[in-house]
């Protein structure tokens, strides 16, 4: 198109002829952009297969969705402050496959054992208090679902992480943890022993609208409970932690490591080999080339114009202009 309008300028001037080297510039242009396109594509080449051994623990987090874990005695609320803690020890482990269980009145599996922790990360964004209706903390039934969830061919050691504010009315949780065999249980707290009141959101969830009554219409303070916690943890061979204090992460991420690590997965893995610079260079170099090329006009002969008078001719814009 730019050859064609470059041509209907030339021949409304009356410079008469055409654009020379018309046909190989074009090709060249052509097949250099071509050529640079197909590079920014990133192709590869086939390079073989890698067979890759992965070795970790099974970890169930065990995450504790009841209406006490809105409290803000912790900045901003204790979900968030779990939620938070859980996101740092996601990006600290290698290999592991982890499971989410949210429990309140009841516990189901939300995630179930996977080594994609981008995929845990999506989950855990969406976690809230309304997964589940009703009232309470039975975190017997999520200790139980956990221990049944494992995959009983694994060697490994198995991991049950409790991240809670300890709150529990039935305590029967301590009596299912001595019952685990072959299960480590570990606990991590949120929230202070001062407490503070449940609060009550509105539909959109993002306004306090009042704050948790008992039967006599007195507010709710919902205290946090280590000793629970505590129990729970040494009761089931593993160690407790708080999610208040700055290394907390790293600590439980070394008892982790110290675990049975048996491989649980073996994955092959393709091989690739980027080619993109055997077209890039090709490319760039004919784009080059086409730029440094210079155009020219011709039609074959010299063309002389004189001003007006002369023969007839067709006048110039002064003396005579030669093309």
């Amino acid at each position: 198109m730019a050859f064609r309008k470059k041509e209907k300028i030339i021949s409304a001037i009356g410079a008469g002829g055409g654009v020379r080297f018309k046909a190989p510039r074009t090709i060249i242009l052509t097949a250099g952009l071509g050529l640079t396109a197909f590079a920014l594509l990133g192709p590869q080449i086939f390079d073989g297969y890698t067979d890759v051994y992965k070795s970790g623990t099974d970890i169930y987090i065990l995450i504790d969705t009841s209406k006490s874990m809105l409290v803000g005695d912790v900045i901003p609320d204790r979900l968030t402050v779990a939620k938070r803690y859980i996101e740092n020890l996601i990006n600290g482990l290698n290999g592991d496959r982890i499971g989410f269980i949210p429990f309140a009145s009841d516990a189901y599996i939300q995630m179930p054992l996977t080594d994609d922790y981008q995929l845990a990360l999506m989950f855990l964004n969406v976690l809230d208090t309304d997964l589940m209706s009703g009232g309470g903390t039975n975190l017997a039934a999520a200790l139980r679902l956990a221990n049944d969830s494992f995959n009983r061919a694994s060697a490994s050691d198995k991991v049950i992480l409790i991240i809670s504010d300890g709150e529990e009315h039935d305590g029967r949780s301590l009596d299912v943890v001595k019952s685990l065999t072959d299960t480590k249980v570990f606990a991590v707290g949120v929230g202070t022993e001062k407490g503070g009141l449940v609060p009550v959101y509105n539909d959109a969830g993002d306004t306090v609208v009042n704050y948790m009554k008992d039967a006599g219409g007195n507010p709710v303070t919902s205290r946090f409970n280590a000793e629970t916690l505590k129990k729970l943890s040494y009761g089931g061979g593993g160690a407790y932690f708080t999610a208040s204090t700055g290394n907390e992460t790293a600590q439980l991420i070394e008892a982790l490591n110290a675990l049975n690590r048996e491989g649980h997965a073996e994955e092959r893995i393709t091989r690739f080999n980027h080619v993109y610079q055997y077209f890039l260079g090709p490319g760039t170099l004919l784009v080059f080339i086409y730029a440094m090329w210079p155009e020219s006009v011709s039609d074959g002969k010299r063309r002389w114009f004189y001003k007006k008078g002369h023969s007839g001719e067709t006048a110039g814009t002064g003396g005579y202009v030669k093309f």
